[in-house]
């Protein structure tokens, strides 16, 4: 059997940073083989620059809106951005077509070999049956009607088939609720029901009004609302945050990746975990931060959720709200944060590395062949750029 070498300024396996001195050795086809000590490790070394980590792993975007780069402008907030989204849908499909492969290209090259992907429609199959990426499919509901819930959530379910026909495992998919703004209770109930023991995802709490919603019945969200014909809320009015008002809904074993979380309070954190715990269910904090920083400006409360021992992802969100498709970028934005400059640099490194490879392996449920070097796994090598201004796949 022949072997390929790599060595690169350092080496971090999935978990942390190894002797810069060592060297990754795997089969011709990616198969981790061991880590190695130099003087071990002979002749034909290929020598890197930069991290050399496992492939990057992408737990929240939108494929199906690569086609929007550019056309929303950064800033907006959150309630003008959506209403930019629905409003820009209708472009040729031939343009749809061809920045759907446009962008998977780019996250391949950038060294991301999984996503977690959301989708409303089929137009991404067709580019995910042909990609070296594997792909977790989130085909999100919006049903903001208990009155419509049946026949969106129908709606839906054949999206999902069609996905699950045509993109055979290692790819997944699953059905999910879009936001607490966009799904009434029955909708809400109708989806627990269909999701048992899997792996959904939902936006929560980008905005302040995401919350006023539910505690009062109004705020920014109600002019969101009338794009769909709602004068008045059609959500339950609970005096809760959104977050303690929907979680009770999942009651089926799910694990639930949260995603944006730029406004989630402490209190919400502690909530969702003790909620988890008690009724069998596991959350996933994931970050977006560059999206976040696109559309309001703003993000999540880091310390509290690292202090609160939560299970941090991160995801590029689309190119609808985002300059690139970039987990590397990601982590360049957050390692700008306060949190992040008292550390020393290395240990900062290491937490921001954890949460792109093992941990977000681990949250799509493919810790046993991606997200670290470990002998058997064939995880994807990706050079990262050491102060995290970009990256590339390798192998």
């Amino acid at each position: 059997m022949s072997f390929r070498k790599f060595k690169g300024d350092y080496l971090f396996d999935g978990f942390k940073f190894v002797d810069s001195k060592s060297v990754l050795i795997t089969d011709e086809k990616g198969v981790v083989d061991s880590i190695v000590p130099l003087v071990d490790a002979g002749e034909g070394i290929q020598e890197l620059n930069g991290i050399l980590a496992p492939g990057l792993i992408n737990c929240h975007c939108h494929l199906e809106l690569s086609h929007l780069k550019n056309a929303i402008p950064p800033g907006t907030g959150l309630v003008a951005f959506l209403k930019s989204v629905v409003q820009k849908r209708n472009f040729p499909p031939e343009v749809v077509e061809e920045n759907i492969q446009k962008a998977e290209r780019e996250m391949f090259e950038n060294g991301i070999v999984a996503v977690g992907d959301i989708c409303n429609q089929v137009d991404a199959i067709s580019t995910k049956k042909n990609s070296r990426i594997r792909w977790q499919s989130f085909v999100e509901v919006l049903s903001p009607s208990d009155e419509k819930a049946d026949a969106n959530v129908d709606h839906y379910k054949q999206v999902l088939a069609s996905h699950v026909r045509q993109l055979p495992p290692p790819h997944r998919s699953v059905l999910v609720p879009h936001a607490p703004y966009t799904i009434s209770k029955k909708s809400f109930e109708l989806i627990n029901d269909a999701t048992a023991n899997e792996l959904i995802s939902i936006h929560n709490q980008e905005h302040p009004a995401e919350n006023e919603l539910y505690e009062t019945g109004g705020g920014e969200f109600m002019e969101f609302l009338k794009i769909f014909g709602f004068n008045s809320s059609p959500f339950p009015v609970t005096g809760r945050s959104s977050l303690k008002s929907y979680l009770p809904y999942f009651t089926k074993s799910q694990k639930i990746i949260l995603v944006h979380n730029t406004f989630i309070q402490e209190d919400d954190i502690q909530y969702a975990q003790h909620y988890a715990l008690e009724n069998n269910l596991a959350i996933v904090i994931c970050l977006c931060p560059n999206a976040n920083l696109y559309i309001e400006g703003k993000l999540p409360p880091i310390e509290k959720l690292v202090t609160n021992n939560c299970h941090i992802v991160l995801g590029t969100d689309s190119y609808s709200s985002n300059w690139q498709l970039s987990i590397a970028k990601e982590m360049e934005s957050l390692m700008k944060m306060d949190y992040f400059k008292k550390m020393d640099r290395l240990s900062a490194l290491e937490v921001l590395l954890q949460w792109a490879t093992s941990s977000g392996a681990r949250a799509l449920g493919w810790e046993d062949d991606l997200g670290t070097f470990e002998k058997g796994k064939t995880p994807g090598i990706a050079v990262i750029n050491e102060d995290l201004s970009g990256s590339k796949k390798i192998l």
